[in-house]
């Protein structure tokens, strides 16, 4: 049986190169682009009240629970800084993912055992993990890669709790320090975080076809 590390190559690194390669101002096709933004966009399955369920959501990996608040920190400090006319705004955020999530320094930051992501809708999905934290999470890049995990879901929500959500905060300023930034919208959009109990290659290889994975590797 061979490890996930081929999935989390895939997974983790696609994003950290484009965030890399834009921070550097390297011309990519939108082609790539796009196509790259397969290990950013899985499809989250749910079963519950809202009944068999399965939406595209942006999801990505955070920082280990000891690097949360260092990271957290250093991202609201960048969003306050942004004004109307503010032109490197961007480029500054890449800077940070980079030094904090994606450089190569900052590998040992992040954890493996989770995937985070934001509610904006509150339908199905959120109906459903309510009542049944159970999640299947699938990937696919055309024409032949998929993974599937499988685990547990969270929802991390201060309206429900009364209390401060460090992922909510988290996830909320991961998406605000690169794109235009709106701290008033962070209580509207729970996080979601998904423990990820099993892995699955689902490729078309020899190697595929929906066998396991050893995880953690």
């Amino acid at each position: 049986m061979k490890t996930a590390e081929s999935f989390f190559n895939w997974a983790f690194r696609t994003r950290a190169n484009n965030v890399i390669k834009l921070a550097g101002g390297e011309e990519m096709s939108p082609e790539k682009v796009f196509l790259s933004f397969c290990s950013h966009d899985p499809a989250l399955v749910s079963y519950g009240p809202a009944g068999l369920n399965a939406s595209i959501k942006g999801v990505g990996f955070m920082p280990k629970p000891e690097y949360l608040e260092e990271t957290l920190a250093a991202y609201i400090e960048h969003i306050k800084s942004w004004t109307p006319d503010d032109k490197t705004y961007s480029q500054r955020g890449l800077e940070l993912l980079i030094k904090y999530m994606y450089g190569e320094e900052a590998r040992h930051r992040i954890d493996f055992t989770c995937i985070g992501s934001l509610e904006m809708a509150k339908k199905h999905s959120y109906a459903n993990y309510k009542v049944n934290p159970e999640a299947t999470i699938i990937y696919y890049q055309p024409p032949a890669i998929s993974y599937e995990l499988r685990g547990k879901m969270e929802i991390h929500d201060e309206m429900d709790t009364g209390k401060r959500e460090i992922y909510q905060q988290f996830l909320n300023a991961q998406h605000d320090v690169y794109h235009r930034p709106d701290m008033t919208r962070w209580l509207k959009y729970p996080a979601y975080v998904f423990r990820i109990e099993e892995i699955y290659d689902n490729c078309v290889t020899k190697e595929g076809f929906g066998t396991k994975m050893i995880f953690p590797y």
